[in-house]
């Protein structure tokens, strides 16, 4: 039987590469990883590779691509060979290709390793410094070169140096003495300063709002991290999808150095939802509305309502609804400017708060991780608890820093997270006055190969002062139990007991949070967790008090949004609940 050409080469084509083989001669194990990690070939097999001609590519590429791998562990006199089909790739010709491929044999003699002679970059800015590798008697790594050009050209950018260049290199080899020299020679060119940043793509915003959020350091002496600085104003807005900054190429003939500015601008709306679920708590509801660019200068304003206790079985259903105005670049452009106004209805186990706050303030930027916000408002709350029925109105001077150093707000892995706030109050009724205080500090390590699990720990503490508990509105007393303070006890279930069934907050409060994070996959993780609280009938701790602690385990699941959370949760001392909680939730618990 004839069978047509065509299809003769389509079924052998089909066949993918059999087998690989990649060996190593003398090596350690580490570029033998290093090598195994970097094969072209390797990759091939593992992809299924079905065409001669791409199998191919690869073992011709499998030359360059190792001895780059060889160069960057200081081997510079190492010998590669690729046999396809027991044929040095390199010698067979590339228009009479083999129809099929069975197996590739690679092999690595790397030689002895090369040691550094001579180690040289010059001129230097004051102050760089070169990489620990980067010196005589050093394995010879090629990476250890590139990473000292590297370094010495950011120190002549960061010392004003904008168009500082490599002029010149010498690397030679010394099979001999198995040496390598490398010789580099910089230019830094002229000193200069910040010109002017012109806006070159058009946008929404207006173009005043985009130069004063901007804050461009026109006549400064130029440095990459002003530019940084200057980009991530910008992009901290929201309003901008992307934002790119790019330096004139040449100075112009008073060393003064232009900038040009391309937006792109984001979609001007948001909305937002999310749902939480516990045993007791009930279903929580919350959703949110916002527009980036409210008045045409980047002003982002929110609108946000939560719905909180549908068919919980500890008190009745609270409604939320909020509204805030941010203006940023007010006072400078790391200084946003914000306006709010929130009222709610609080159906709590231990009191009910009908309440509305509004203020203004403004947040300042120090760095990137460190935020202060200052404002002034008005809290007026209309409350029954087991005093009664009791008015509240208050002039409000709320202080807040906050500084954060995790690596994911969502699902952070390593850093740390704490945020302080004190929130003087004054009477404008018959009232006592006095001060709330409250910090939220957290910590994430994380161990094992890839971070694959995490130790987080939390601490919540709090405290309110005032001559007479009856004049502190309920809702700025502390009680613990819940799925945002101690998981495995009912919410709000420690207090401060009053008469034979009674139950106010505490004056004071802490709450201490561990979890033991483990991922099994890409998308599953499984958590164990201890909380415990404490709530105290006097400021600063003082009085008398209590604790009671729960624990449990969970699972997460990876999304886009964060983590799928599920928590199932006892207690494990104190006696104000039993049986188990079950807590489902978007992000994790802290």
């Amino acid at each position: 039987m004839c069978v047509p050409a065509a299809l003769a080469v389509f079924g052998q084509a089909a066949l993918a590469l059999d087998e690989v083989e990649i060996t190593v001669l003398g090596a350690d194990s580490d570029l033998e990883s290093a090598i195994n990690a970097a094969s072209l070939v390797q990759t091939a097999k593992a992809d299924d590779e079905t065409d001669p001609r791409d199998v191919m590519a690869a073992a011709l590429a499998e030359y360059g691509r190792l001895t780059e791998v060889l160069y960057a562990n200081g081997y510079y006199g190492g010998v590669v060979r690729v046999l396809v089909d027991g044929r040095e790739a390199g010698r067979i010709p590339v228009f009479h290709l083999p129809a099929r491929i069975n197996k590739i044999a690679v092999t690595v003699d790397p030689g002895h390793p090369f040691t550094f002679g001579t180690a040289r970059v010059a001129p230097l800015a004051q102050g760089t410094v070169l990489p620990k590798g980067f010196r005589s008697g050093e394995r010879a790594e090629s990476t250890q070169i590139q990473a000292a050009a590297d370094a010495a050209h950011l120190s002549w950018r960061q010392a004003g140096h904008p168009k500082a260049t490599l002029t010149g290199q010498r690397v030679t080899a010394d099979h001999t003495r198995k040496t390598l020299s490398a010789d580099l020679r910089f230019s830094p060119g002229p000193k200069a300063r910040f010109g002017t940043m012109t806006q070159t793509s058009d946008s929404t915003i207006r173009s005043d709002r985009i130069a004063r959020i901007a804050g461009f350091p026109t006549g400064t002496v130029y440095s990459p991290e002003a530019l940084d600085k200057v980009a991530n104003r910008l992009r901290r807005t929201g309003a901008f999808s992307s934002v790119a900054l790019t330096e004139a190429e040449v100075l112009n003939p008073d060393n003064t150095l232009d900038v040009d500015l391309a937006l792109a601008d984001e979609k001007p709306r948001r909305f937002g939802f999310g749902a939480e679920l516990s045993s007791l708590e009930g279903i929580g509801l919350s959703g949110f509305w916002m527009h980036r660019n409210f008045l045409g200068g980047a002003e982002r304003f929110r609108v946000e309502g939560e719905v909180t206790g549908i068919g919980g079985q500890s008190g009745g259903i609270d409604y939320r609804l909020g509204a805030r105005l941010e203006q940023p670049a007010t006072f400078g452009p790391d200084t946003t400017a914000f306006g709010f106004v929130n009222a709610a209805y609080e159906d709590e186990p231990a009191y009910i708060s009908r309440n509305v706050n509004l203020g203004v303030g403004m947040t300042r930027i120090f760095s990137d991780t460190l935020t202060g916000e200052i404002g002034v408002g008005v809290h007026y709350s209309d409350t029954t608890d087991v005093f009664g029925n009791r008015e509240f109105f208050h002039l409000t001077l709320p202080v807040g820093l906050t500084w954060d150093r995790r690596n994911d707000m969502l699902d952070a892995t390593d850093g740390t997270y704490v945020r302080a706030e004190i929130t003087p109050f004054l009477s404008l009724n018959d009232g006592g006055s006095g001060a709330r205080g409250f910090v939220d500090a957290r910590a994430y390590r994380g161990l094992g190969a890839g971070d694959r699990f995490v130790l987080a720990g939390r601490v919540h503490a709090g405290t309110v002062y005032s001559d007479s508990v009856q004049d502190i509105p309920p809702e700025y007393l502390f009680f613990s139990g819940g799925g945002n303070s101690v998981r495995g006890q009912p919410y709000q279930s420690l207090g401060i007991p009053v008469g034979t069934d009674g139950l106010r907050g505490g004056r004071s409060y802490l709450a201490v949070s561990t979890e033991l994070r483990a991922t099994i996959t890409d998308t599953i993780g499984v958590v164990a967790f201890a909380d415990a609280g404490h709530i105290s009938d006097d400021s600063l701790f003082a009085g008398n008090g209590d604790w009671h602690a729960g624990a449990g385990l969970g699972l997460r699941y990876k999304t886009p949004i964060g983590p799928l959370r599920l928590d199932v949760a006892g207690p494990v001392s104190g006696d104000t609940g039993d049986g188990v909680q079950i807590y489902l939730g978007i992000g994790q618990a802290f």
